[in-house]
């Protein structure tokens, strides 16, 4: 991050699949220039994603990010211990992490998730249900990232029933004293302090507390009604279109949408701020 006396100061959070990650393809080379002009302007690129821990460390690696990241859809906080933007990090120390446990533990959830299909009167799949192959075959995702896709800690994903409303899914959830993350091919089942808004808070404050008199701005990326919580906490929402548009749960918010879709959309969105915020 640039030094406190810059005008300045940004804090970029992005979700991943269709968000800085094709749709379909899971890719990102497009957006390779772009991540390393933001590491070179020290500006911290914070992933804030469903994806698991295992998944997101791969993608880190691969594309040398070393930011802080959000993963299941809120649940968990990771926070490197030599990042210096966060020094005031808490929460337990593990592996090179400080890491701060917004959402339930794995069994929790996965206790939670027979509840609800009790409730429900209905069988529902989630990923603990499956094997690799039936992750595979419902996501797209190689063997191996399906594996990582199921090494969860704080979060349960199932198949949405299509039967069944999302209102009534989120009525029972609720009536349980958790939260639901509704989505088209998976719902994900949280804790009641989990969610990506609540996460990107908390990182805002701890570097508002390490940097107190920086003036930040806060740009949070994604395409879909999962990401409307952290989107509705920055200060510079946007939208990554689809083929075929925005999101309709998101088009009618008036945020500025992407040209086009990731990973393409999100390389030239970011490069416009860049510029932007160079000729502030």
């Amino acid at each position: 991050m640039a030094s406190e006396s810059a005008q300045l100061a940004l804090l970029l959070f992005t979700d991943l699949d269709g968000t800085l990650l094709g749709h379909q393809d899971y890719a990102y080379d497009a957006a390779i220039p772009v991540l390393a002009q933001l590491k070179t302007l020290q500006i911290p690129v914070i992933p804030v994603t469903s994806k698991t821990r295992a998944e997101v460390a791969q993608l880190r690696a691969e594309v040398g990010l070393t930011d802080p990241f959000v993963v299941e859809n809120g649940g968990g906080v990771f926070i490197p211990e030599s990042d210096r933007n966060f020094p005031n990090a808490s929460g337990t120390v593990q592996d090179g992490y400080h890491i701060h446990q917004l959402g339930l533990t794995y069994p929790q959830a996965r206790q939670l998730l027979r509840q609800v299909e009790t409730a429900l009167e209905t069988r529902l799949l989630g990923f603990g249900d499956m094997t690799i192959a039936q992750v595979q075959q419902y996501t797209g995702l190689s063997a191996e990232a399906a594996a990582q896709a199921q090494r969860r800690d704080f979060s349960e994903p199932f198949v949405t029933p299509q039967q069944i409303s999302g209102d009534r899914i989120r009525h029972v959830v609720e009536q349980l004293g958790y939260q639901v993350v509704v989505g088209d091919r998976f719902s994900h089942l949280i804790g009641v302090r989990s969610g990506k808004g609540r996460a990107v808070q908390t990182l805002i404050a701890l570097y508002q507390q390490a940097h107190p008199t920086a003036q930040i701005l806060t740009i949070g990326l994604g395409n879909s009604p999962n990401d409307l919580a952290m989107l509705e906490v920055v200060d510079l929402p946007i939208i990554l279109p689809g083929a075929s548009g925005p999101h309709p749960g998101l088009q009618s918010r008036g945020w500025q949408v992407a040209p086009m879709p990731a990973p393409e959309g999100w390389a030239a969105i970011v490069e416009e701020i860049l510029w932007v915020r160079e000729s502030i």
